[in-house]
């Protein structure tokens, strides 16, 4: 059984998933509010969640790590090994993706939650992502790290469904069509 790759990200309104230094303060912010917009229901429904190494870094700034029972497989072709403060669950894997998506299936992945720009980006680009839910923070930053690339090619999608929250976040899920 093939892999499920999806992603679950906010982005400004203007598409931007953090500033230009990383920064998420504006997204902090703004995710004050006692409902997770959907978020424990999508982490019941994956197994493995893959981040790039620009988001391990940041998430581990946060001081408590926030995916104690689900394993993470951290990819960077740069780093050697992960801190001593990693937490055990934790995995390193150098890419590229079909290797990745060949380990992650002979170890027992099968739902896999992407997050990090690049590694989306990379997975877009693989044709290898089958489900997208972007929460729309109502902010305009200008500039920063876009959600999305440069494709070879066009990404074709099919909306599922479109959720507005009282916090005014707008939440959309799309399919890509193979």
């Amino acid at each position: 059984m093939p892999l499920k790759a999806s992603v679950f990200i906010a982005t400004s309104l203007d598409g931007f998933i953090a500033r230009e230094d990383g920064g998420l303060d504006w997204l902090m912010g703004a995710t004050e509010s006692a409902d997770d917009h959907g978020y424990a229901g999508f982490m019941a429904g994956v197994d493995t969640l893959v981040m790039g190494r620009g988001t391990f870094d940041k998430v581990m700034t946060f001081g408590q790590w926030p995916y104690p029972d689900t394993r993470v497989v951290v990819v960077s072709n740069s780093l050697q090994q992960l801190p001593a403060s990693a937490p055990e669950h934790v995995e390193l894997h150098p890419g590229p993706i079909p290797e990745l998506l060949e380990h992650l299936q002979a170890t027992g992945a099968k739902s896999l939650y992407l997050d990090g720009g690049k590694l989306i980006q990379g997975f877009l680009r693989e044709g290898r992502v089958n489900e997208l839910t972007i929460t729309r923070i109502p902010v305009l930053l200008g500039q920063g790290i876009p959600l999305f690339g440069e494709l070879a090619k066009d990404v074709l999608l099919q909306h599922m469904k479109t959720t507005s929250y009282e916090s005014g976040f707008v939440q959309s899920t799309y399919r890509v069509v193979r």
